[in-house]
């Protein structure tokens, strides 16, 4: 289905780890994309607990801007990025990262991931307009501003504007509609958990699965990749085990992928540890028919 509709497998997740916060940049939508023969990139995050014993210099993520900030006030630290530091961070929102959790950004929207180890789950595309100039003591050539422009807009500040979503950025309202809070899955029981951890939008989506000691059964109604990150025991026929320690070019047992037939007759985990419990991290691309399309109303629960 996924292959006939995009011709290929159209998402992927990774892990990014930094010591210290990365530049606030944006991912180009289709439209902005489709000028420099690529495509847009919506991507999600989550902040799992066991990857997460150190929270590095930054645990802060900035996404778009304070709502009374003009296009004006954007424009002119955009227009400073050859003649010194343009601080446009003073002109964001910053949210303390809170494990456990995780956001959804759209294309167009300004954010700098903060420093705790990170679960992505995204499109499979990478095209970046990174709209501050130095960050954490590295600065960036005016190239990595403009780096998915056309020739002859790289110096058209109006068009460099116009990467941005602006409804999105100055959204009053962006924490509501974008962070992500998990929501437990109804068939969770005594044997396993699973969350829904990346929903409620037209690209990706991800599960938390947690399988106490012992053996279960679990089915999805889509293909999914996945990756163990802690426990071990089986997964369907194969050894499975979350990776402690790897060097360069050392395997691993733990990443799968499930296709969607084994996804609906069910993969048998066992978690051979007697007292700790086996997680595993699973992304989808857009069509798994039980995400959730909406986000929990915080004042219901």
């Amino acid at each position: 289905e996924l292959k006939e509709k995009y011709g290929t497998w159209p998402m992927y997740s990774k892990f990014f780890d930094y010591e210290t916060p990365l530049f606030l940049h944006l991912h180009l939508d289709d439209v902005a994309a489709a000028r420099v023969g690529r495509i847009g990139k919506p991507e999600a995050y989550y902040f799992p607990p066991q990857l997460n014993n150190h929270p590095g210099q930054f645990p802060v993520t900035y996404f778009g801007f304070d709502p009374d900030v003009t296009k004006e006030q954007v424009k002119e630290r955009l227009l400073m990025y050859e003649k010194g530091d343009n601080r446009i961070t003073e002109l964001s929102r910053a949210y303390r990262i809170q494990l456990g959790t995780g956001w959804y950004t759209p294309p167009g929207v300004v954010h700098a991931p903060g420093s705790y180890l990170t679960y992505e789950p995204q499109w499979n595309s990478d095209v970046n307009s990174v709209q501050e100039n130095i960050t954490a003591g590295e600065i960036y050539p005016y190239e990595f501003l403009v780096e998915n422009c056309p020739e002859d807009k790289k110096r058209d500040i109006d068009y460099i504007m116009s990467l941005i979503d602006w409804e999105k950025n100055v959204d009053p309202h962006y924490k509501k509609h974008y962070f992500r809070p998990p929501i437990l899955c109804e068939h969770s029981d005594e044997r396993h958990t699973e969350k829904w951890i990346s929903y409620a939008n037209e690209y990706i989506a991800a599960k938390e699965l947690t399988i106490n000691p012992g053996q279960t059964i679990v089915s999805d109604d889509a293909a999914y990749g996945c990756i163990i990150i802690q426990g071990h025991g089986k997964f369907g026929v194969y050894d499975a085990e979350a990776a402690i320690m790897l060097r360069f070019g050392q395997l691993s047992a733990d990443e799968y992928f499930v296709s969607e037939a084994a996804a609906k007759a069910g993969v048998t985990i066992t978690n051979k540890s007697p007292v700790e419990p086996m997680v595993i991290l699973k992304h989808f691309g857009p069509n798994h028919p039980d995400m959730p399309k909406s986000v929990p109303n915080p004042d219901s629960e």
